[in-house]
């Protein structure tokens, strides 16, 4: 008969062995992606990537237009859906913890959080796209905005949360009106954690691909006029990785590179700024 604190030390060996593996084969299949990403994508960057346009099929070139277009993009997107966002988070946190409102509203983002992103491209299609006649660059930034604005309302509601009850209080018996107390108090105390739900918000939408090919679309040629199809690196990538010209999937696989570097900047300096994020208690 084995004594118990035997048999528990075995059976918590054997967790943590099977635990261990599964985490070592995760990072394994991580680890090669990232070094065939590496491999493959540092042929394609050149100057010719940030200074030229894409290029016809089988020509040389560059991703300039679909880089600036995918940064009008995720520009104009940002600043859409990250107001309403904080203020939609700011209720929910402040004003709105009971009541059919707030438990529809939570329950609403708690749905587009987990919608797939393509979903919200057919719905921006349909709403906008084909009632207006073309794709366009304002479609594009209106679907992303979309994606963005669940995540903000999410980390701003969890983080103006995280602060006590007693800074509010102190606030009040001073005399603050309740919009003072929110915007000297409590998003001042958090506001490092609601900007990293905004740099999150960045990081998620910079390599989406299926809600720009129903709206934005793509455009071969230079251009910064949002009411027309624009160029962007996802859909670029998308179409470059399927052709069959050696060029074009070079190029593929250098603005794959450029998005991943991106996102993981992106990761990192919110992961920063959230270490800073030291709430008084």
């Amino acid at each position: 008969m084995i004594p118990i604190y035997t048999r528990r030390r075995m059976i918590n060996i054997l967790h943590l062995t099977f635990s261990v593996l599964a985490m070592i084969f995760g990072l394994f299949w991580l680890f090669w992606i990232l070094f065939v990403l590496i491999g493959k994508g540092l042929d394609g960057i050149s100057v010719a990537l940030f200074t030229e346009m894409t290029p016809a099929p089988g020509g040389a070139g560059g991703l300039l237009n679909a880089i600036i277009g995918s940064l009008m993009m995720v520009t104009l997107a940002t600043l859409i859906g990250t107001p309403m966002g904080i203020l939609a988070g700011t209720y929910l946190a402040e004003f709105g913890q009971h009541g059919w409102l707030a438990l529809v509203t939570r329950f609403i983002n708690d749905i587009l959080l987990s919608a797939p992103s393509i979903v919200i491209g057919l719905f921006v299609y349909t709403v906008y796209v084909a009632r207006v006649g073309h794709f366009s660059g304002w479609a594009g930034a209106l679907a992303l905005s979309i994606i963005v604005i669940p995540v903000v309302v999410r980390t701003t509601e969890d983080m103006l949360r995280l602060v006590p009850d007693s800074l509010r209080e102190a606030a009040a018996a001073l005399g603050a009106p309740p919009w003072k107390v929110v915007t000297l108090v409590t998003w001042r105390a958090s506001e490092v954690g609601i900007l990293t739900g905004v740099l999150l918000a960045i990081a998620r939408i910079s390599g989406e691909t299926a809600p720009l090919l129903f709206t934005a679309l793509n455009n071969q040629f230079w251009t910064v006029d949002m009411n027309q199809p624009m160029a962007n690196l996802p859909v670029v990538i998308f179409q470059f990785a399927m052709s069959p010209y050696e060029s074009w999937q070079e190029l593929a696989w250098a603005g794959a590179l450029l998005i991943t570097l991106s996102v993981l900047g992106l990761n990192i300096i919110a992961r920063f700024f959230l270490r800073k994020n030291k709430l008084p208690v």
